[in-house]
């Protein structure tokens, strides 16, 4: 059985927040590990209707300087306090957001209990910026108004599954299992060399999702994306609206749905609805007719890859 990777939508509006939609901000959830993507304003109410535990985020992502990304950061640094968090918290984002950090920090809650460490990403880099045993996170340079860069997080690969009917069969010692996982063969007591590939099962595929937000279509996301389980990609704009997606360096739905069948990917979420539309069923149409396997991002959703 899968281990779990989920997509939690906390927010998918744009720079104007509506009774509809909240600012940008999504939670991570890999295998009990919770990364925050973005903190919008009135990120750490809706927050609570997910019943996830705040102490558990590891790390912050923040894709550009943006007050509809970051405004509602210093609340939840500060509410983080509150609650009593003891154990570092990571930043990571463009260098201009590290003074914003600082002095919310300096001005707000310079009594808080716990370390925050701010880590500065190339936004025109496509790089590993993090890793631990069970993932990678990895830069997506965007291009927006302002350094700007989307997040690529990758799950490592697992190793092989042993049969256990084999290990009886053959009667493996302990000691042995993780080097045949690995890839040893298992040479029994009589010489037989029973092959490591007879001994186990493929591990699940590694899953991969990315979220890009905000920009323009940048065609090496087709490559940097290619075949992810799901791409997230602002849809800020219909068709009608194009000439605004390119003065305000967003794209249309239709753009989304064309990065993503470029890179094809296995599900497509388009969100960062503009505030101008009371539904967003024409942005749905429009990026279905280029990629069908597209849905809708709204507060409250979550998507299990």
């Amino acid at each position: 059985m899968a281990q779990k990777f989920d997509v939690h939508i906390i927010g998918c509006g744009s720079a104007l927040p509506t009774r509809r939609h909240l600012p940008s901000c999504q939670v991570v959830d890999v295998r009990d590990k919770l990364l925050l993507l973005d903190c919008g304003e009135g990120a750490q109410l809706a927050w609570r209707t997910t019943g996830l535990n705040w102490q558990r985020i590891t790390h912050i992502f923040l894709t550009h300087a943006h007050g509809d990304h970051v405004f509602g950061l210093p609340g939840f640094l500060s509410t983080m306090g509150l609650l009593g968090r003891k154990s570092p918290l990571y930043l990571h984002g463009p260098a201009s957001l590290k003074d914003y950090v600082e002095y919310s920090k300096a001005h707000f809650f310079d009594d808080i209990s716990y370390e925050i460490h701010f880590e500065i990403v190339d936004t025109t880099k496509h790089q590993c910026i993090f890793e631990d045993r069970s993932m990678e996170v990895w830069s997506l340079p965007l291009k927006h108004r302002i350094p700007c860069c989307g997040y690529l997080i990758k799950e490592k690969p697992e190793l092989p599954h042993i049969r256990k009917e084999m290990i009886d069969f053959y009667e493996i010692p302990i000691w042995a299992i993780n080097n045949i996982k690995a890839g040893a063969d298992w040479k029994t007591p009589t010489g037989e060399v029973i092959p490591h590939t007879r001994l186990t099962t493929p591990a699940e595929p590694a899953r991969a999702y990315a979220y890009c937000s905000d920009t323009m279509p940048v065609q090496e996301m087709a490559t940097w994306c290619e075949g992810v389980n799901l791409m997230y990609h602002e849809g800020t704009y219909a068709d009608s609206e194009s000439q605004l997606a390119e003065k305000y360096f967003h794209s249309t739905a239709r753009q989304a749905a064309s990065i993503a069948q470029a890179a094809k990917v296995k599900q497509l979420v388009i969100g960062h609805f503009s505030s101008r539309y009371d539904n967003e069923n024409i942005l749905f149409k429009e990026a279905q007719e280029v990629f069908e396997n597209t849905i809708l991002a709204h507060e409250g959703l979550k998507i299990t890859l």
